[in-house]
């Protein structure tokens, strides 16, 4: 892989991931509940609640913002502030959403789920490309 392209990745899947959430607010509550967001957040979705869609449409668009920032690494959106500081702030939440629920499992049989050990080392994973956005040659 082209290290200097690795922001082309992490642009990638965190515009892949916010198209994901916004499929979840499309198809509802089975949705919902595959993806983990828990029972309570399914049958608010169910019920026709707006919360559910407001919490996962707002994580859609955060998650955009990263994808945008992301391409700022190669070059694209000057215009945003702060990069590098940003770059290193989302590559710590990606951390962060991937290694404590780790380090918590042991005291919480909700996070020994295969969907939140898989979704962890996801996270991890898309940690280390972030990574390699601010340390990529000619940033």
């Amino acid at each position: 892989m082209n290290l200097p392209n690795l922001w082309a990745w992490a642009a990638g899947l965190d515009f892949g991931f916010a198209a994901l959430h916004l499929a979840i607010v499309w198809r509802g509550p089975s949705w919902y509940r595959f993806f983990g967001a828990g029972e309570a957040m399914a049958a608010m979705a169910a019920r026709g609640h707006p919360w559910p869609a407001v919490v996962t449409g707002t994580i859609a668009g955060v998650l955009a913002l990263f994808g945008a920032y992301a391409l700022t690494a190669g070059g694209h959106f000057s215009q945003l502030p702060m990069p590098t500081e940003v770059l290193w702030g989302i590559m710590g939440l990606y951390m962060a959403r991937g290694v404590l629920p780790l380090l918590l499992a042991p005291f919480s049989p909700t996070l020994r789920t295969p969907f939140s050990l898989g979704s962890s080392g996801v996270c991890s994973l898309v940690a280390v490309v972030h990574l390699s956005t601010v340390w990529s040659p000619g940033r």
